[in-house]
Parts: structure tokens; C-alpha cells; sequence
């Protein structure tokens, strides 16, 4: 799960190095080349991520959504710093999305691309046969990965196992390969030839893709496994690979074009192959479940309209299955496969989305040291100013490829971020028009109780998104029916920027008297909403709950786009059908179907 993405690079990642001529094959280049690579890997991966991101732990929870709670939480203090930060996080948010498409079709076609080896008369399958894979990955998602889970640890150890067999065999055969280990050779590459190594960094840089993935599974496996991994399979099996393909290409150059399977003997060709497309299979997998559990905390924090999320796992709450994510991830994909046909033309998409969120790890990173941890600010500059320089170099040559490729993952995250950022105004200005006519809920109450209308019994929860304010269900439920239950809660959710929120501070309860309730809910962007669960917590503070005589209700409001103020009018007509077409709440809090009412309104905004 952590290492599937990185462990797939040397399928493609060395040979890109040459493969337009940029740079010719000599020892000089080669081990120059292959030092870029391991220093690459020591600086970013290991120092940058490993050793210092990894301390920055949101309750144990690592990933974007975590740094970025984190990052906003330090500097709460400025206002106008955290809307920045948050509007700069959720753009890497969207960059995060724009990469899901890219890795699954560079991963299985740089896999599949194996099959030419063994016969270079399949060379105009390979594009069809990497689509038929990638429909079936997506298509299975549905079922969860809990059956075929248990084999991703075994497949994805000896698929590193493998790595560094290849590579060893070669080494042997040309051990002089082991002098690119002195970091000297990549500075005097890039001294040397600096025009050539500013473009070759975008091709090294292809190594470090899923790096990431390292912070974002620690909260699944905590630091220790994730360090104890990387230092003593991971790292070694990268590095013995690229320098055996660096070995092979000095020894036989012509084997630029394809080093990784002309390592391969003949007789291991076919299941080697097939090993490389079950990794490649798991590392897109590993990428998937990470945008389902992504678009579940981006929903939590605001940042996207309410989307049908199914759990896959009795057992493992966090195994969820979000339709709407998994098709259009697949229509990405699928156009990436047929608009670029090959790893070769993807790597020219591929990096500029990661290296751009990359820089934005580092800059969230600055703030958590400096306003997190009290750091003092040389301090915190060295720590981190090194890193972005790096991540910056890393971005300059990778932006070279926006024309050939790069705008394509770039524009899916502009266009993700435009939809986020249109979601979370349009809530605010829809949050702010509602509260214009709402009225203060205990002054109501006290109004309403000096002349009480009808009491039956029951229980009704009222969902209302402004505690302390008269829905608008309550409102209706008088004007129309002119009853009021016995019991009454009024019931708010609070989602925290932080990843989980125990049972202990789960419920928030206010007596308003007339055996009325104020109830808030509070959870971390990491639980998920059940809110009958939560309400049972209730039980022994004087109101007593019984499922079958418990009706919850809800607004349904709809949505008008009026002209002046607000947003740009097409931006108020994209989040009035967003609203219009977000999952039922019901579903979403996991109210019992046969007991919500709905009661709605138009507003316009």
C-alpha cells in the first residue's frame, strides 16, 4: 500500500532519462545520472519526508488533510495567513486527484509495455490490454479490497525482492557502476552540463513519485514499520535496481531504449511481466483507496458537496467505495491511456502535479515548525528552506513539460479546485442568507411554550447547521401539522480539522427545557457521521431515545441564483446544481430511511 507507487518508478524513471536524446550514453552521463538518482531519493524521501514530515503527526494521522490541520491550527491567531493556507492546501488537494489519473495508466502501461519484449508483434495490443486492466480495477472497487488485500504485502515484497536481484546480477557484471554513489558525479553532471541536467532533473524526478505516500499511510501503519521499510527493503532494492540498469546501459547502450526488461533473462521475461502488472495493479489500488479517503475528509471539512460513500468492510470502517470518485477517476484515466498511448508520452505529464504538491508539503510544513512547535524562525528556515529549494528545482524542470503533456494533470486540478472552492463560498453565502431570517431557537421556545401547541408522542430530531438557531424543519412542522413531540432535540454537527474525535467528546448537550435539547455532534475528519449512534450516548442525561418512535428532520433547501453580490453568476449556478445533486443527508448521516421527514425551502443567494 505505502510503496506501490514508488517501487513501480524504475519501469520507467531511468530509461526517460534517455529516451529524447537529450542525453547521450557515456560513463560520464550514466553515473552522473545514477547519483541524481540516489541522492534524489537520500535527500527528498528519506531526509524531507522520513525524517523530518513524518514528526509532523496529526493525532498519529499523516496525508495532506492532516498537514494542513495542522498548518491551519498553528497560525489560527491570523486569520487572513489561515485562509491562505487553507486555500493553498485544498489546491494540493486537487493536485493529489489530478496525479490519481496519471499513476494508474503510466504504472500498468510501463507494465504492460513488457509484453514487447517478448514479442514486438504485440506492440499494438499493449494499449488495448492496459485498458482492459485498469476498466477491471475500477470496476472491482465496488466488491472492497478486503479478499484480495491479504496478498498485496506478499506480492509487493517480492516484487522488491526482484528489483534487487535484477539489478545485482548486473552490477557484478560492472561493478564500476557502485563509484555513483559519491555524490560528486551528480555535481559535476550538472556543473558540467547544465542546460541538459535542468531538463534530465524532470526524468530523475519521476523516481520520487509516491513519496508522499509515506506520510499519508501513517496513520494506517505508524512511523516505525513505514521507517523500518524504507530503510531496509525499499531504498536498497530502488537503488541496487537503477544501478544495475545504469551497469546494463554502459555495458550495451542500445539497452537505453528498454533497460529495466532487458535486464530480464529471456526465460524470466513472461513471469516477470506479470509480476511488474500486479505491481503496478496494487500500486494504482493503493492510489484509489487513497482518493475514496481523501474525498471522505474533503467532504467532512466543507470543501465538497455530500457524495454516496459506501463501506466495503464490516470490520475496517476505513474500506469505503465512493461511485461518483472511482468513474471519473476511470473516464481520466481511460482519456490519459488513449491521448498519450504510451509510458513514454505520460512521463511528460507526469510530475509537474507532484512536484507542484510537493512544494506546497514543505511551505505547510514551515508553519507547523515555526507556529506549531515554537521553533525559532533560522531554525525553522534551515530545516525546511533547503527542502524547498529542492521541491522549487524539482518544479522548474517539470514545468518544462507543460506543453507536452503537463497542462493535462494541471488542468484537472484547476478545475477540482474551482469546483472546492465555489462549493465552500457558496455554503458560506447560503449559511450567511440563512442566518438574515433565523431567529434565536431559545427565545423561540420560551415564545412557543407561553401558549404550547399539540404534544404528541415521540421523539423529533431536528438537523440544523447553525447551533443555537430555529431550523427551518421546526418551522414548517408547526406551520403545517401544529404539533410539537414530547421530546425535542435540536442537533448540530461539528466537523474538527483534526482526525478523529473520541466517544468521550463525542456529544455536546444543553437542557432548553420543555423537554428540549441542544444537541452538538462533534467529529474529526477521519470519523464517520452515524448520528443515531452518536445520539445514543444521550441516554441517562433525561432524555431517553426509542428507535421506533424517533422521526428525524430535516431542510431541504433549494437553491436560487440571483444576480449582484455574492459570487460571478456562473459560479452561483455551479454550486446551486451542486447542492441540487448532492447525496441525500439522510444517507450521508445514516438516518434510518423510514423515519426522516423532509421539509424545504427556496433561497436565493
Amino acid at each position: 500500500m505505502v510503496y506501490g507507487d514508488i517501487g513501480t518508478s524504475p519501469l520507467y524513471a531511468f530509461k526517460e532519462v534517455f529516451a529524447h536524446g537529450h542525453v547521450q550514453v557515456n560513463e560520464f552521463n550514466v553515473l552522473g545520472v545514477l547519483s541524481l538518482f540516489f541522492w534524489a531519493l537520500m535527500v527528498v524521501v528519506s531526509l524531507k519526508y522520513v525524517v523530518l514530515i513524518m514528526r509532523a503527526d496529526n493525532n498519529g494521522e499523516g496525508g495532506l488533510m492532516a498537514l494542513l490541520a495542522l498548518a491551519a491550527e498553528s497560525v489560527k491567531t491570523s486569520p487572513r495567513l489561515r485562509r491562505a493556507l487553507l486555500m493553498l492546501g485544498v489546491f494540493g488537494l486537487a493536485l493529489f486527484f489530478g496525479d490519481g489519473v496519471i499513476t494508474p495508466a503510466i504504472s500498468v502501461l510501463s507494465a504492460v509495455e513488457g509484453v514487447e519484449i517478448i514479442t514486438p508483434g504485440a506492440a499494438p495490443y499493449v494499449k488495448a490490454i492496459s485498458l482492459v486492466i485498469l476498466v477491471l480495477l475500477f470496476m472491482v472497487q465496488r466488491r472492497g479490497t478486503g479478499d484480495i488485500g491479504k496478498f498485496f504485502g506478499p506480492v509487493t515484497l517480492l516484487w522488491f525482492g526482484v528489483l534487487a536481484v535484477m539489478g545485482v546480477a548486473q552490477i557484478v557484471r560492472y561493478p564500476a557502476v557502485l563509484m555513483a554513489f559519491s555524490p560528486i558525479y551528480a555535481l559535476q553532471f550538472s556543473f558540467q552540463n547544465l542546460h541538459i541536467a535542468f531538463i534530465t532533473l524532470g526524468a530523475v524526478f519521476l523516481c520520487l513519485t509516491g513519496a508522499e505516500a509515506l506520510y499519508a499511510d501513517m496513520g494506517h501503519f505508524g512511523k516505525q514499520p513505514i521507517r523500518l521499510a524504507w530503510f531496509a527493503v525499499v531504498m536498497p532494492a530502488l537503488t541496487l535496481n537503477y544501478f544495475g540498469q545504469g551497469a546494463l546501459v554502459l555495458m550495451d547502450p542500445a539497452a537505453a531504449d528498454n533497460p529495466f526488461y532487458l535486464m530480464v533473462p529471456d526465460w524470466a521475461l513472461i513471469p516477470t511481466v506479470g509480476l511488474a502488472t500486479a505491481a503496478t495493479v496494487i500500486a494504482s489500488q493503493a492510489l484509489i483507496s487513497g482518493a475514496f479517503s481523501a474525498t471522505k475528509q474533503t467532504i467532512q471539512m466543507g470543501y465538497l458537496p455530500r457524495l454516496s460513500i459506501l463501506h466495503t468492510s464490516v470490520r475496517d470502517t476505513g474500506q469505503i467505495y465512493v461511485p461518483v470518485v472511482n468513474w471519473t477517476l476511470l473516464a481520466g484515466v481511460v482519456a490519459a491511456v488513449l491521448m498519450f498511448g504510451s509510458s513514454d508520452a505520460l512521463a511528460a505529464a507526469y510530475g509537474i502535479s507532484v512536484s507542484l504538491l510537493m512544494v506546497i508539503t514543505t511551505a505547510l510544513t514551515f508553519f507547523v515548525v515555526r507556529y506549531g512547535w515554537g521553533y525559532s524562525l533560522p531554525l525553522c528556515l534551515a530545516a525546511t528552506g533547503f527542502f524547498l529549494v529542492v521541491d522549487f528545482v524539482f518544479l522548474a524542470s517539470n514545468s518544462l513539460k507543460i506543453l507536452q503533456g503537463g497542462w493535462f494533470p494541471l488542468a484537472m486540478a484547476i478545475v477540482l479546485y474551482i469546483v472546492m472552492s465555489t462549493w465552500k463560498d457558496g455554503r458560506r453565502l447560503l449559511a450567511l442568507k440563512q442566518r438574515e431570517n433565523a431567529m434565536d431557537l431559545q427565545s423561540f421556545l420560551d415564545s412557543v411554550f407561553i401558549s404550547p401547541p399539540v404534544r404528541v408522542e415521540g421523539t423529533a430530531v431536528f438537523m440544523t447547521a447553525d447551533k443555537g438557531m430555529v431550523p427551518n424543519a421546526l418551522l414548517h412542522n408547526l406551520k403545517h401539522n401544529k404539533v410539537l413531540h414530547e421530546n425535542n432535540l435540536f442537533v448540530t454537527v461539528h466537523n474538527h480539522p483534526i482526525p478523529w474525535v473520541g466517544m468521550d467528546k463525542r456529544l455536546e448537550v444543553i437542557a432548553l427545557g420543555h423537554n428540549c435539547w441542544q444537541i452538538t455532534i462533534h467529529y474529526g475528519f477521519k470519523n464517520g457521521p452515524d448520528i443515531p449512534r452518536a445520539l445514543e450516548l444521550i441516554r441517562g442525561r433525561g432524555c431517553e431515545l426509542e428507535v421506533m418512535t424517533t422521526s428525524y428532520f430535516l431542510s431541504r433547501d433549494t437553491v436560487i441564483p440571483t444576480l449582484g453580490g455574492g459570487m460571478a453568476p456562473w459560479r452561483e449556478k455551479l454550486f446551486a446544481q451542486m447542492h441540487h445533486n448532492a447525496s441525500d443527508a439522510a444517507d450521508f448521516l445514516r438516518l434510518p430511511n423510514n423515519a426522516v421527514v423532509e421539509l424545504g425551502s427556496k433561497i436565493e443567494i
